[in-house]
């Protein structure tokens, strides 16, 4: 008969309450998800915390919420993700998600370090050392555009490659750019404004126009990606969900020696003619098994916008499926 081993309490007490409120998460979420991974109750009085349960479990919440707290002071957006694999973890290991996530990709003008906000961002910045083709799938605010720019940057900075090359489809302008006026850069800027962003948020104004002056740095639609070789290249396509089969064959056909192509999207939001199919959707199936292409899965659990932005989508995602059933 296995014996019962005495129920434990344990109070933690928060001299911060915006980290405490980052701890409970919003709704009460993050505290609801660790009652329903382990045995215990977690009752929130004031600015402390009471554990309640059987002692082992109590002593390994209280280093998951030990841990959700040194990634909160560091700055990163606690998600359920990152709090799942704590749990997991460190029922059987000690573990420290400080370390994990110490990982400055860049510094920028500023002195800000750009590091990853969560496990799955963290995964999609080794992906994007490690293979020359990534692509990284799911909903707005997840940073797959904004870290696709800082990982290019911090190659170009260190000599890696000679030069970027940012893209994306522009549907709206059924990709018949010349009726605007202005030249390439100009006509496309709207479509890629927050790669712009991005730049302007990583180096100086006048680097960025500096380098975009000399060719360092280049902004094209990707109607104007056919017929050429890509070499010594950090190239990202963003909102690829709005590409067709042959213009993403086409974009990955590009690549030459000694480059990289980062390939975004949200196949939730694709804007194509209805009945033409998604060149983002159809390669995941043609490229599945091609060693050197990874495939990053983002989910509104790894939205860092804020909290209400996981609610809208999921929102979206349910009355979605709500039509598809009528």
């Amino acid at each position: 008969m296995r014996k019962k081993i005495p129920d434990a309490e344990l109070s933690i007490q928060f001299d911060d309450l915006d980290i405490l409120r980052e701890v409970i998460g919003h709704r009460n979420t993050h505290l609801a998800f660790i009652e329903k991974h382990f045995p215990i109750k977690i009752y929130h009085r004031g600015n402390f915390l009471k554990l309640s349960g059987e002692e082992p479990v109590v002593d390994t919440v209280h280093k998951v919420i030990k841990e959700m707290i040194k990634s909160i002071e560091k700055g990163r957006t606690l998600t359920i993700r990152e709090i799942e694999f704590l749990c997991k973890n460190l029922k059987t290991n000690d573990i420290n998600i400080d370390e994990l996530m110490e990982d400055v990709i860049l510094i920028t003008p500023r002195r800000k370090p750009i590091t990853p906000k969560n496990l799955t961002q963290k995964q999609y910045v080794d992906a994007m050392r490690k293979n020359d083709i990534v692509f990284s799938i799911g909903p707005a605010g997840t940073g797959k555009t904004y870290l696709a720019v800082a990982v290019g940057v911090a190659h170009l900075m260190n000599q890696d490659v000679q030069r970027i090359i940012l893209t994306r489809p522009a549907v709206e302008a059924g990709e018949k750019l010349g009726f605007l006026p202005g030249g390439l850069a100009e006509k496309v800027d709207p479509y890629l404004r927050p790669l712009y962003d991005a730049l302007y948020d990583m180096l100086d104004y006048e680097k960025v126009t500096r380098f975009i002056e000399k060719g360092i740095i280049e902004i094209a639609p990707i109607a104007f990606m056919r017929g050429r070789t890509l070499n010594d290249s950090f190239i990202i396509m963003d909102e690829a969900q709005n590409t067709t089969s042959d213009q993403m064959k086409m974009f990955l056909t590009r690549l030459g020696f000694n480059s990289k192509a980062v390939i975004t999207g949200d196949i939730t939001q694709i804007d194509l003619p209805k009945g033409q199919i998604s060149g983002l959707v159809e390669v995941q199936e043609v490229l599945k098994d091609i060693k050197g292409i990874d495939f990053i899965y983002f989910t509104e659990k790894d939205v860092v916008r804020h909290p209400l932005v996981q609610d809208v989508i999921r929102a979206y995602e349910a009355f979605s499926k709500q039509k598809e059933a009528k």
